[in-house]
């Protein structure tokens, strides 16, 4: 059984171009399942989104969303959740998803998924948690990224030891092992 009880997941409210990214959210949302923890993400029942709530609800696993008032209808706000807590604003949907979740990973998805992930990566940075991150980089899809932190680091606008931060695999699964064994570094200082 997994230490980890809790996993928030960022992603796209659209399926995307590729079945690929449904398949691996899918066989991802299983492996959610077979652990025992449950799903926190943003409510929706559309895109890869509904798709990883519709499929942990089917293995028998529990789904909380969190979903702005503002989002609710755009979105379509799935009625048939473990629990759904409807908030007010972006800040607090992210707030409540970080509070509710022990751990964070980001799927395919577009400036939301990105900026939300972006979000936890430097609270982890600053000391706010010691929560895992990982990114599951389906069809490669995160490798721009992984090179954008790769030149952050580069450049030093990234200290060292933050560089692999971020656990990155392609396969559900070994991306939920490397969770268990995670450690968080040191907090960010600007002592040399």
């Amino acid at each position: 059984m997994s230490k980890i009880k809790s996993i928030a997941v960022y992603c796209g409210s659209s399926l995307g171009a590729s079945p690929i990214y449904k398949e691996q959210a899918i066989i991802f949302a299983k492996e959610l399942v077979k652990r025992n923890i449950t799903l926190v993400y943003g409510g929706a029942s559309v895109g890869i989104m509904g798709t990883l709530a519709d499929t942990v609800l089917a293995e028998g696993g529990k789904v909380i969303g969190v979903i702005p008032t503002l989002l609710e209808g755009r979105e379509i706000s799935h009625k048939n959740l473990t629990e759904l807590h409807v908030v007010e604003t972006m800040h607090q949907r992210k707030s409540k998803m970080i509070e509710l979740a022990g751990g964070f990973v980001a799927l395919p998805g577009g400036f939301g998924t990105l900026e939300e992930f972006s979000e936890v990566f430097t609270w982890s940075q600053i000391g706010l948690h010691q929560k895992p991150l990982g990114i599951l980089n389906i069809n490669q899809f995160y490798d721009p990224l992984l090179m954008m932190i790769d030149k952050m680091a580069d450049e030093q606008f990234l200290h060292e030891k933050y560089r692999h931060m971020a656990i990155v695999e392609q396969c559900p699964i070994q991306l939920l092992d490397k969770f268990e064994t995670y450690i968080a570094p040191p907090v960010k200082t600007y002592n040399k």
